[in-house]
């Protein structure tokens, strides 16, 4: 079997490290099983995240959801894609007319081929992204932005062939991610026999950034573990590696 994993709350917690214990149990794992990293931060956030010498002994890690891809040090793809201005004047004015209390700047992070967008901003802090994420689950904010997002610049488009169909999605604890059509993190499926694939995601309902590749893999009969946390995964993995 393969496995792929996303990263971010499934494991580890969100922006955070790799839990120490599970460091230990899933490096052992990465030296039975062929496994694959992917997510929709890039190098540099994910190597403060995953300890070297986990990120290395992956077969490849997708950096950017696929858009930029990495076996050890060596660059392997990067798509250039950059947000265009029309989308991202959009993007300011639903941060202009949100009522969430604290805007810390730095809204707009563009990674390779993907841009991440985020109410709060990047100087939130843990307390920041905490105070964010409960008021989220109450307003459901970055649902709606999403959504209005997607019929903008997608659900009116999507007839044109000449058009730049953009796509967004709700990802980590207090961002968005945008991303061509096409280009998010089901872009990698292509790569394998779907078949032979477990993937595990925290965000693979619909409107989550797992939820493309979740869709895809199943489509293609691949299997998909949607879990809560890393502690999910780390109970899943335990499961598999007793059994064999």
């Amino acid at each position: 079997m393969i496995y792929i994993f996303d990263v971010d709350g499934t494991l580890t917690p969100s922006r955070g490290r790799m839990n120490t214990e599970f460091a230990l149990f899933f490096e052992d794992f990465v030296t039975t099983f062929e496994c694959y990293l992917i997510t929709g931060s890039d190098r540099k956030k994910t190597l403060e995240q995953i300890p070297k010498p986990i990120y290395d002994m992956c077969i490849k890690v997708y950096q950017c959801s696929g858009n930029h891809v990495f076996q050890r040090d060596k660059e392997l793809y990067k798509n250039d894609w950059v947000l265009p201005d029309p989308h991202h004047k959009w993007l300011l004015n639903e941060l202009h007319n949100s009522a969430f209390y604290s805007k810390t700047g730095d809204h707009f992070d563009q990674r390779v081929g993907l841009l991440n967008f985020s109410v709060l901003g990047r100087k939130g802090g843990i307390e920041g992204r905490a105070m964010y994420k409960q008021w989220d689950e109450h307003k459901k904010e970055r649902e709606g932005i999403a959504k209005r997002f997607n019929e903008r610049w997608y659900a009116q488009e999507w007839w044109d062939i000449s058009a730049d169909l953009v796509v967004a999605t709700v990802a980590g604890e207090t961002g968005i991610d945008i991303t061509p059509h096409m280009m998010g993190k089901e872009q990698i499926v292509k790569n394998f026999d779907a078949h032979k694939v477990v993937f595990f995601g925290d965000k693979t309902m619909p409107g989550g950034n797992d939820y493309s590749i979740a869709a895809k893999l199943e489509r293609d009969g691949g299997k998909v573990i949607q879990v809560n946390s890393w502690e999910d995964t780390y109970k899943c993995l335990q499961d598999i590696q007793n059994v064999v």
